[in-house]
C-alpha cells in the first residue's frame, strides 16, 4: 500500500502544531519532535511540519516564501458542505487567513485558507448520486 509524507517548513513549529491539531489532526507523537510534527490526514497521508532549519536538511535551495507565491495547494476532501464551512471557520478563528471565496458549482463546494505561513488548503465536497 503506498503512502504519501507532504512536508512543509514553518517558522514557528509550536505554533503550527497547535493550529493543525485545532482543526482536528492527529499528531503522530512517535514521528514528532522539537523540529517536526508529524500530522495524521488518514491512515496513509501525513503531513510533516518540519521547522525551517530542518527543512533545509531536505532541500537544495532557497525555501520558497508562500505569502508571496503560491508554490502547492493541498486538497482535502470533505463529508460535507458543512465540515468545508466549519473547517474554514475554524482555520480563521486560530490565526489561518481566507484565500479564494467559497465555490458552490453544482455537485462541487469547496473553499479554501491559508495556514500560519500562508501554504494554501482547500476542502471539497463532492456531491455523488
Amino acid at each position: 500500500m503506498r503512502m504519501i509524507f507532504v512536508s512543509l517548513p514553518v517558522r514557528d513549529l509550536p505554533a503550527s502544531r497547535a493550529f493543525f491539531t485545532g482543526l482536528g489532526f492527529e499528531l503522530n507523537t512517535e514521528f514528532s519532535d522539537s523540529s517536526c510534527a508529524c500530522l495524521v490526514v488518514d491512515r496513509n497521508i501525513f503531513v510533516m511540519l518540519l521547522a525551517e532549519s530542518r527543512f533545509r536538511d531536505f532541500i537544495n535551495g532557497e525555501i520558497s516564501d508562500p505569502t508571496r507565491a503560491t508554490e502547492v495547494i493541498m486538497c482535502l476532501s470533505a463529508d460535507s458542505p458543512d465540515q468545508v464551512d466549519d473547517t474554514i471557520a475554524r482555520a480563521l478563528a486560530a490565526g489561518g487567513k481566507p484565500w479564494k471565496p467559497v465555490v458552490d458549482d453544482g455537485p462541487m463546494y469547496g473553499g479554501s485558507f491559508q495556514d500560519l505561513d500562508g501554504h494554501v488548503w482547500e476542502l471539497l465536497h463532492l456531491a455523488t448520486s
